[in-house]
């Protein structure tokens, strides 16, 4: 019983740990996008999917992180495309509503977020990442989906963007 009692408040911690990351930081470069949403007080991440490619070529997600504050805003890039594939983030649901399968790794992480597992993001500026989602999840040819990004509770990052694509071949 008393094992319980000290692992609850710890897992607490670890769940939370990525939640601070909006928190204002100091300069540093990053890659601009240039069409930005509204003014908000946070960083708001947006979703784009592409479902046309070529035969052998990736699947890309195209995930952007805006700043529209005033001042440098810092998140976890854990469960993010920013950081190499490592986890479940995105919630993607073919037209049935079923699940698509995740085969991609999952890790397991007991402590908080070292420094380096945080990015900046100056004002008014964005940071770009791309992930291959046929790496990581079981998409069938022809099929409709929708994606949902839901790493938030780890990342600290906000989306509101449902994505629908239909994964095709381009001939």
């Amino acid at each position: 019983m008393k094992n319980i009692r000290l692992i609850i408040p710890a897992l607490l911690v670890l769940f939370s740990a990525c939640s601070e990351a909006t928190r204002n930081t100091a300069k540093s470069e990053s890659t601009t996008e240039t069409s930005m949403p509204g003014k908000t007080d946070s960083l708001e991440a947006r979703i784009k999917v592409n479902g046309n490619v070529a035969p052998g070529d990736p699947l890309l997600l195209r995930f952007v992180v805006y700043n529209n504050t005033d001042s440098t805003k810092s998140f976890c890039i854990w469960h993010t495309p920013f950081e190499p594939l490592m986890s479940n983030y995105l919630s993607i649901t073919n037209e049935k509503g079923e699940e698509a399968q995740y085969k991609g790794p999952m890790a397991k992480r007991v402590m908080l977020p070292p420094a380096t597992s945080y990015s900046k993001v100056n004002a008014g500026d964005s940071l770009v990442a791309n992930a291959d989602l046929l790496k990581a999840y079981d998409l069938k040819k022809g099929s409709t989906y929708k994606v949902f990004y839901n790493g938030g509770n780890m990342s600290g990052l906000a989306s509101k963007d449902t994505v629908t694509f239909i994964y095709t071949d381009l001939h």
